[in-house]
């Protein structure tokens, strides 16, 4: 697991944002944290326990989970979901391997098999219903080679199938609707009925906020 400072500016607030598959900071570089410091969680190969210790001086630590990190940091955060101020899941759940409540098996596995540079490019237009956001992340793609994201695709299917679903630590859910990767549908179905936030959003909706304290509840 790869932890990057994207913001450390000594605020009194801190953000720990777990990010999805694939990723790393670059895609994420150019969203301010006008009020806070964030540290971005990425690269899912080894599922390793968080040592928030190094997060204690702050006054206050929210937690947001995205897509895979939903479930990453209620598996990894369970035990310590008292320490945050808020926590938010957006465009994930806690079942994210799961025909009804995430990405359906036979579609993750049939990506996982036939894994290629074309079929990363089709996910990466999947996350998107705009193409001028697709182009903006696409010139600031994550520098991840293949071997690499596959072998994040096995390491994070095992690490669900061996744990199971993940504690619903979240306190604020924002389901994405426009969503082609976790399906509304299946978010609203696993987070239960009135349990979330509904935004028309694409599954990547960073582009659609001016700053990250907009992605906290109120």
């Amino acid at each position: 697991m790869h932890i990057d400072w994207l913001h450390r500016n000594n605020h009194p607030e801190c953000i720990l944002f777990f990010s999805g598959w694939g990723m790393d900071a670059t895609p994420f570089r150019f969203l301010p944290a006008a009020h806070h410091d964030l540290c971005l969680f990425s690269d899912y190969r080894q599922v390793q326990p968080v040592d928030l210790a190094p997060f204690a001086g702050y006054e206050q630590l929210h937690l947001i989970g995205w897509s895979m990190g939903v479930w990453v940091a209620a598996h990894l955060l369970a035990d310590q979901a008292a320490v945050f101020t808020s926590a938010t899941a957006i465009g994930g759940t806690l079942a994210p391997v799961d025909k009804q409540r995430g990405i359906p098996p036979e579609s993750y596995n049939d990506m996982l098999d036939h894994f290629s540079q074309e079929v990363l490019d089709t996910f990466y237009r999947n996350m998107f219903d705009d193409e001028d956001q697709l182009a903006r992340f696409l010139a600031n793609r994550p520098q991840r080679d293949l071997p690499g994201l596959r072998g994040e695709m096995i390491a994070f299917r095992d690490a669900f199938l061996g744990s199971g679903p993940g504690h619903d630590i979240y306190s604020h859910k924002i389901i994405t609707s426009r969503d082609r990767i976790f399906s509304g549908r299946n978010q609203m179905r696993a987070w239960g009925k009135g349990c979330g936030t509904v935004h028309n959003w694409p599954h990547f909706p960073f582009f659609l906020v001016d700053d990250w304290r907009e992605l906290l509840p109120l």
